[in-house]
């Protein structure tokens, strides 16, 4: 089983060292199987996390039998981490393993270089810092998670929420994501100015006058779902549909019509060995060349690759 370690130090920001705990821990493959064996390790038994002291049950020996390492922030007075926690994550990234830093966990791995000659994200408001501690590192304060394969950072707040999703979709596909998702209450991921693989937003928690209308209109990819038919639907003007529309998903329909049928693409490319025009077909795009280019500008790749990528990690 993967096994994701979380690691604990002196001053740690809460909501980091909870959220990949909480998120990987309820992930669940399609036999109803835990994907992932979470554990918490630290340099001491006890740490001081402000407004409680933590017992771990791991001391950083604990990295070196690591699949995935997360690597939470820490709070603005706190001491940095120290040698013998920067040499395990060195020793460790030398072994192969994934290492991810929530928000200002950046600083962190930046201390250990492995940062160096890469592109990383952090909270906004800590970016300009982070580029002047360390100028080879390529800060770009305006996306939500940077992933470079091995060594993965992301922004402030929920943002690492985006990050852990995307972490399970790399490992078990979208559908396994997906339910993750569903549990966090978040969508599955959202455009944060990189190429990413599942862009599909969620109504406001306000939106209840279109919500009906969002399942009727999921439940009808595949056929010719014009502004006048949704406006019949929903029983308003076009006007007042388009207008309700943005106000409660952020977007228009023809934006979420097509990011609704990509993410049914993506299911499908997954689960199934249909022709991928076919597929296209399915899911309401009258032209294989349509299909392809919405593929790719949503998705950030073709469905070809798409497939290749993730068909065996959904199986």
């Amino acid at each position: 089983m993967h096994r994701v370690t979380v690691l604990a130090m002196g001053g740690v920001i809460v909501g980091d060292l909870a959220m990949p705990i909480d998120i990987f821990g309820r992930v669940t493959l399609r036999d109803g199987a835990p994907a992932y064996d979470v554990r918490v390790c630290a340099p001491a038994d006890r740490i001081d996390a402000g407004v409680f002291t933590l017992a771990t049950p791991h001391g950083l020996d604990a990295l070196a039998t690591s699949d995935t390492i997360f690597v939470p922030g820490l709070a603005e007075h706190a001491p940095p981490a120290g040698d013998e926690v920067l040499d395990a994550l060195r020793d460790a990234a030398g072994r192969g393993t994934r290492i991810a830093s929530i928000c200002v966990g950046a600083f962190t791995l930046a201390a250990t270089g492995l940062l160096d000659g890469r592109r990383a994200t952090t909270h906004w408001a800590a970016a300009g810092e982070l580029a002047r501690r360390h100028p080879l590192i390529d800060v770009d304060p305006d996306v939500l998670f940077v992933d470079n394969g091995q060594i993965l950072t992301s922004a402030g707040a929920a943002a690492g929420l985006d990050l852990c999703l995307h972490m399970i979709r790399r490992d078990h596909g979208s559908a396994v994501a997906a339910q993750a998702a569903r549990l966090a209450v978040m969508p599955l991921e959202r455009d944060g100015g990189q190429a990413q693989f599942i862009v599909h937003a969620l109504p406001h928690p306000e939106g209840v006058t279109i919500e009906p209308l969002l399942r009727w209109m999921t439940e009808r990819l595949d056929q010719d779902l014009t502004i006048g038919r949704l406006a019949t639907q929903s029983r308003m003007s076009s006007r007042t549909l388009s207008r309700r529309f943005r106000e409660q998903t952020g977007t228009t329909p023809l934006q979420w019509l097509h990011h609704a049928r990509i993410r049914r693409a993506q299911s499908l490319l997954e689960t199934c060995d249909q022709p991928i025009e076919r597929i296209g077909s399915q899911v309401g795009f009258r032209s294989p060349a349509g299909f392809r280019v919405q593929f790719r500008r949503i998705a950030g790749t073709s469905p070809q690759a798409y497939r290749r990528a993730f068909r065996g990690s959904a199986t």
